[in-house]
């Protein structure tokens, strides 16, 4: 399993999140044609990198040039563009995920309704650039557990937008909770509302870094310069140290409902996917008076049963939540892209404890568009594809 562990001393931002993926290995032409993907204005933004060092440290500046200056985006409107590009249904679920944090925190933030939620520098489009472009690297890198270390709040004020506030930002204060965090830093903002919301949407632990065994180290420059700590966010690729199998501790988290609507159903599995389930499933049961319900269940780590079990009983007619820890084995799963007579079409692939790969399954999403594009029928390209991910396995 690929494993990716933010070292967050001097904080963390979109821009440098960016710039230390770049510099594991992800090719900014990559980066660059999977964005526009996006229904964005052509020739909007220009990407660059460079070289550059903090105290003496080589790092990777990443830096979006804006040709179109447009900074109010309502957050619906983020939502349905990512929903309706072309990107992999992973990086479009990564990218969805972040924006939902950012969007619950300045709604509470504000007093408002999520749908009426008025970005400002968030929704700006280097900030959609940091955040899409932050799912893309990591799609490219096969990256499938991120973990981070404790946070430094800073202090201070940051102008913004909204007028000169302090540091942490509200957003960003909220977006912090539940996450471990500390003062043991100079003054300036650490944590921009970005980079909280790209930690509080996918890392799935804090603290110490995780056992891997290393592959590569990416470094991602900040704009600033810090007199206390080089300003750069490290990023440790690795593998789960024991190849093949793996065994982890989960939450299985169940309630029994007998009066929600599937569509309230099918909403909630959607919102539990989308926060960072790791699976959903609806059992069909018998209750009470003889009436027929149905079972709703989620897979979690520890640390986002909270969030997840709010939205659930707020989402559905349930009144109660039970969970209980579990372990799961699961074997190593790589994403690989392979050449098709119909085209570039991502695999997932499979291997057993020993590194022998027990198969290669075409990715639905690429088949999906294959056929759409082609006029061919879905079953066909998923057949096409199959052959494909044998032969070059």
């Amino acid at each position: 399993m690929k494993i990716i562990y933010f070292d967050c001393h001097a904080g963390i931002s979109g821009d440098m999140t960016v710039g230390a993926l770049l510099d594991l290995g992800v090719p900014l032409e990559h980066l660059c044609s999977e964005l526009a993907r996006l229904a964005l204005q052509p020739d909007s933004f220009s990407l660059s990198t460079s070289h550059t060092e903090r105290q003496q440290m080589p790092a990777f500046k990443f830096d979006v040039e804006l040709h179109d200056h447009h900074s109010h985006r309502h957050y619906a409107d983020i939502d349905a563009m990512i929903a309706a590009s072309a990107l992999s249904a992973a990086v479009r679920e990564r990218a969805r995920r972040i924006f939902r944090r950012l969007a619950e925190a300045e709604a509470l933030v504000h007093g408002v309704a999520i749908e009426k939620v008025h970005f400002h520098e968030v929704g700006a489009l280097d900030s959609i650039v940091d955040i899409v472009g932050t799912a893309i690297c990591l799609d490219y890198l096969g990256v499938e557990a991120i973990y981070a270390s404790a946070l430094p709040l800073g202090s201070g004020f940051v102008n913004t937008a909204h007028g000169r506030l302090p540091v942490p930002a509200p957003a960003t204060a909220e977006l912090l909770k539940g996450l471990p965090v500390h003062g043991d830093c100079g003054p300036g903002e650490r944590v921009t509302p970005t980079g909280a919301a790209i930690l509080a949407a996918l890392a799935g632990g804090f603290g110490k870094q995780p056992e891997m065994l290393l592959e590569r180290i990416g470094c991602g420059a900040g704009s600033r310069d810090f007199s206390d700590c080089p300003n750069i966010l490290r990023a440790f690729l690795g593998r789960s140290p024991e190849a093949g199998r793996q065994s982890e501790r989960v939450i299985v988290a169940e309630t029994n409902i007998d009066d929600s609507t599937p569509q309230a159903l099918g909403y909630v599995m959607e919102r539990l996917l989308e926060l960072g389930a790791l699976d959903v499933f609806f059992t069909p049961i018998q209750m009470k008076k003889n009436r027929p319900g149905v079972m709703l269940s989620f897979l979690c780590r520890e640390e986002q049963l909270d969030a997840l079990a709010r939205v659930t009983l707020a989402e559905t007619s349930a009144i109660g939540l039970r969970h209980y820890p579990a372990d799961r084995i699961v074997l190593e799963r790589r994403i690989v892209q392979l050449p098709t007579e119909l085209g570039p079409v991502r695999f997932k692939q499979v291997f057993d404890c020993a590194g022998k790969m027990l198969r290669a399954v075409p990715e639905y999403e690429d088949c999906r568009r294959i056929a759409l594009e082609r006029g061919l029928a879905c079953r066909d390209v998923i057949q096409l594809a199959q052959c494909a991910g044998v032969t070059g396995s």
